[in-house]
């Protein structure tokens, strides 16, 4: 005997659709560029944030980039490992919301979703613009049409996505892996070089108007921590990973953080090495390649690889923010149909409205990077420090073994990043900060009316409540026809199955046509009646709307069967009449009797 075989016969092998199974969630190192070029395409421009804040101070205070860029640093190793607790004790997902709603409260959790939020909706928008004006830099012909291709882009993230992360990460494991190579490879190389092989860009005069203090340090300091926007990502999606979902989800966030701190700081000591101060035409990131690589053809392929990291890393917010999104329709705080995930799985609606505010943002901005940088990080801060003050409650709660040195851990994460909010915000707010300000709290707003409006349902409906036995009551169906066919067979022959009493209703407002109607009825004799309304203004709804009316006075169960031709093919759909269709919108907008519709399936 052949053992198994029979194993097999009962379980027989169905072809999965594209995004079924647990092979189309996410490994580790897929997950790494779904969930994670966000936060490494921001070295193109955190140390770049650092040195434009610090040549304010002279050309001397630059010497401070790597101080600064260290502290930036550990504070990322902080935040790699506070995400990592959040990971594990919230494996579905939120990040800080989910942190937020268990241990701190309902308003700070309304808090922590409005803040990220906005930062995933500015994460697309301003990846996808930095990254058509890098493309517009290397082609000028292309200025014009910004805000073009930053919408063909979205268009372009959102079909993906609508497909399953999955399918995005392997479209972005190539671009993320590129990327990498050629940061590390500029790192490598710079720190091999006595000097700088070329020098780009044109020189521009350093006119000191500040003295290196600490609030220039401080402003370095926050303004260079845009480049951990999207450390939080991965633990807003760890339900797209493949199980361990936990363990794979840690292992990327600490892939994530060594990443990153190792550009950073390698980034930065090349900064101070060779007093890299920012110059007409190029970005700081683009003088450290041609201090590299020199100004031949490596030099112009790393910054295309740039271009499109950045213009990618939008998809981290297609994996991030679809997912918190069903959490607050799970708790009644969007409608529920942001919470309907597809087989593939996707949560759909999450992605459609994602691209749906993006566009609209881009276009009220023109596609302009800098209108919206001041917004980008705000949002991301009030996470990070809600995540860490969240942590710490939890720690106090629940007092496991070593419980003081994470909530000392975690105390220190939330007051650096409260200190650099605050400090952005304040430094940042008439430049564009007041937008977020005022944005925040309005959908914070919004989330509190839908739940509110959810509660009134299920107080309503007494969801929870035993309710009183059902009432048993003769019930009538009430079927239009319009001639004898097979079609008015399987309706008469549906409706008898629903109820105790079936009644044919037929419009004409032709008298002949009524009395071959009522000739050919008795001859067919199904036995139930028919009943036929004069209508001289060939009028079909109304008609029956006021017939069923009147069936319904008294309190009588009525119910209303629509019979409805459905071709095979959805070509032909446009040549059905909607009559139907319309029938059925006025009597569920105009009566409460149950309306039903019965498909006659052409083969056509």
């Amino acid at each position: 005997m052949a053992y198994g075989l029979a194993r097999r016969e009962l379980r027989p092998r169905v072809p999965l659709r594209p995004g079924e199974g647990d092979r189309h969630h996410l490994t580790s190192l897929e997950g790494l560029a779904a969930l994670s070029l966000d936060a490494l395409s921001s070295v193109a421009y955190g140390p770049e944030a650092i040195v434009l804040v610090l040549i304010t101070a002279g050309t001397s205070a630059l010497t401070a980039t790597l101080p600064v860029t260290l502290v930036i640093a550990a504070l990322l190793a902080v935040l790699v490992v506070s995400y990592g607790q959040v990971i594990a004790v919230h494996p579905d997902g939120g990040g800080a919301y989910a942190v937020a709603k268990k241990d701190i409260g309902p308003t700070v959790s309304l808090l922590a979703a409005a803040s990220l939020v906005v930062d995933y909706v500015l994460t697309v928008t301003v990846s996808l613009a930095a990254g058509a004006a890098s493309l517009a830099s290397a082609f000028p012909s292309l200025d014009s049409y910004l805000l073009e291709i930053c919408l063909a882009g979205l268009v372009l993230l959102t079909a993906v996505n609508l497909r399953g992360v999955a399918e995005s990460a392997r479209v972005l494991m190539l671009p993320t892996v590129l990327f990498i190579v050629s940061i590390l490879g500029i790192v490598v190389l710079g720190l091999l070089r006595t000097h700088p092989a070329a020098v780009v860009g044109s020189a521009q005069p350093v006119h000191a108007t500040e003295a290196l203090g600490v609030f220039v340090l401080l402003k370095a300091f926050s303004s260079g921590c845009s480049a951990l926007t999207g450390v939080e990502a991965i633990a807003n999606g760890v339900p797209s990973f493949r199980e361990p979902r936990v363990r794979r989800a840690q292992r990327t966030e600490l892939m994530l953080g060594a990443l990153l701190g190792l550009m950073l700081i390698g980034l930065a000591v090349l900064i101070r090495r060779d007093h890299v101060a920012p110059r007409g035409g190029v970005t700081v990131l683009a003088q450290l390649t041609a201090g590299s690589y020199g100004t031949g053809w490596p030099y112009y392929a790393t910054n295309l690889i740039v271009t499109l990291a950045l213009a990618f890393a939008a998809n981290t917010s297609f994996g991030g923010l679809p997912v918190l999104m069903s959490l607050l329709a799970r708790d009644h705080r969007l409608p529920h149909l942001f919470g309907l995930r597809t087989e593939r799985p996707v949560y759909r609606w999450g992605v459609v409205a994602l691209g749906l505010l993006a566009a609209l943002l881009l276009i009220a901005v023109d596609a302009d990077t800098h209108r919206m940088i001041p917004l980008f990080a705000i949002g991301v801060f009030i996470g990070f420090t809600i995540s860490q003050i969240g942590l710490v409650r939890h720690w106090a709660a629940e007092r496991p073994p070593g419980w003081v040195r994470r909530a000392l851990l975690n105390g220190l994460g939330a007051v650096l990043t409260a200190v650099a909010g605050l400090v952005l915000l304040t430094t940042k707010f008439l430049e564009g900060a007041w937008v977020v300000v005022v944005a925040i709290p309005l959908l914070m707003l919004l989330f509190a009316r839908v739940q509110r409006y959810y509660t009134a349902v299920g107080r309503e409906l007494g969801l929870g409540e035993v309710p009183p036995p059902p009432r048993v009551t003769d019930s009538l169906v009430i079927v239009p026809v319009g001639e004898v066919s097979k079609l008015t067979q399987l309706a008469l022959t549906a409706a008898g199955a629903l109820g105790h009493e079936v009644v044919a209703v037929a419009v004409h407002g032709n008298p002949a046509r009524a009395r071959a109607l009522k000739e050919s009825w008795d001859r067919w004799d199904p036995g139930v009646r028919l009943d036929v309304i004069d209508s001289p203004q060939r009028s079909l709804v109304q008609p029956i709307v006021e017939y069923v009316t009147r069936a319904a006075e008294g309190g009588r169960q009525i119910a209303v069967l629509i019979p409805e031709v459905e071709p095979r093919h959805r070509r032909y759909q446009i040549l059905q009449n909607q009559r139907g269709l319309l029938l059925a919108a006025a009597l569920r907008a105009r009566t409460d009797v149950v309306v039903c519709v019965v498909p006659y399936r052409l083969s056509l």
